[in-house]
């Protein structure tokens, strides 16, 4: 699994222009704009209201949760409540904020569905390839067969309300593939409860949600990734989410270091020529699902999907190939000039966590 995602660059539904350049448009109406450094990127908010102190304010608020909850799920701050149950939870039931007990819960949603290559006790792995993706050696064998024996989704233990166990005295917990969309998911909540209709909230450009639709336009228009720059994908947002992900390249200080998107099982880095959007109702669950199906990879991936509600994904590869795929939100290639259709749904699965149940009829 991965901590970075790929950048979806926004723009509104009646022009395909950087954030900066349609926020200094004067036929956009009034607006504010704020951002925040959490959770190792940058959370920005666009809100369109005629009542612009309340929407200064109730963006600040929004911002504020997020840097609350990067807080509480935080690995990196060995204070947060994330880290502290990483140290105690060891065949030992500890208790838990509402909102860890949740992300977690939803994760095993995903991680049982995909038979493990979701999985967030994938920890001690991303550790171990720190060094190789800053340039250092690549672990040995002894390393990864060590680290592998700390993974492993099934060893996680939950009791309602907000009880958690883990079944091994080496497991570590990284919520970096689902936090930051359970994050927007929640400044979302906020805004709305602000009474704010028409906001469009970017989470370092991997994972963006729509809150209604701007001033004179039906939906939000994002631009995403293409790895071969010949397809234009879009996507129109009302009130649904979209992820992007794919597997970082080599950079040319590192030369040949290995991508960040780890898979659990051989304890590897990940071999993909796919760069992968997902749309879903909620920001958790396309945050989630962009690492899961570029894990899974379009042929299993693509049966994944056809058992979800309201989700779409699409693969694109370096040479335009691509793979689209589910009942939700349709993708547009700017060159066809005309939405692609998507596949029917069958097969639906059963939730098994309260999350997940906006992906089920």
């Amino acid at each position: 699994m991965h901590w970075l995602k790929s950048v979806a660059l926004p723009s509104l539904t009646l022009a395909m222009l950087p954030l900066p350049v349609i926020l200094c448009s004067p036929q956009n109406g009034s607006f504010v704009h704020q951002k925040r450094y959490a959770m190792g990127t940058v959370f920005e908010i666009v809100i369109y209201d005629e009542d612009l102190p309340r929407a200064d304010a109730a963006a600040r608020t929004a911002l504020d949760e997020v840097v609350r909850l990067d807080g509480m799920m935080s690995n990196y701050k060995p204070e947060s409540d994330l880290s502290r149950m990483n140290r105690t939870a060891h065949f030992q039931p500890v208790r838990i904020p509402r909102e860890l007990y949740e992300v977690i819960e939803e994760s095993l949603f995903y991680s049982r569905h995909s038979d493990g290559q979701f999985d967030i006790s994938v920890g001690p792995l991303v550790d171990l390839w720190k060094a190789a993706l800053a340039g250092g050696p690549s672990p040995t064998a002894a390393d990864k067969a060590s680290a592998l024996r700390c993974v492993g989704y099934q060893k996680i233990e939950l009791t309602p309300p907000d009880g958690i166990q883990f079944h091994s005295d080496c497991m570590r917990l990284d919520l970096g593939a689902i936090g930051k969309g359970y994050a927007v998911d929640r400044t979302a909540e906020v805004l709305n409860a602000s009474g704010i209709h028409r906001a469009y909230i970017d989470a370092g450009g991997s994972t963006i949600y729509a809150l209604g639709a701007p001033p004179g336009g039906d939906a939000w228009r994002v631009r995403l990734r293409d790895p071969s720059g010949k397809l234009g994908p879009e996507v129109m947002l009302r009130n649904d989410s979209v992820s992007t992900s794919e597997q970082s390249a080599p950079s040319s200080l590192q030369g040949d270091a290995p991508g960040h998107i780890i898979v659990p099982g051989t304890g590897k880095p990940l071999e993909t020529r796919y760069a992968i959007s997902v749309t879903a109702p909620s920001a958790t669950a396309s945050d989630a699902l962009s690492t899961t199906l570029l894990l899974l990879g379009p042929a299993k991936g693509a049966a994944l999907v056809k058992t979800l509600h309201s989700v779409s994904a699409m693969w694109i590869d370096s040479d335009g190939q691509r793979t689209i795929v589910g009942d939700g939100v349709s993708f547009f290639l700017t060159g066809e000039n005309h939405p692609i259709q998507v596949s029917p749904l069958k097969n639906r699965i059963a939730a098994t966590s309260k999350a997940a149940n906006e992906l089920l009829p």
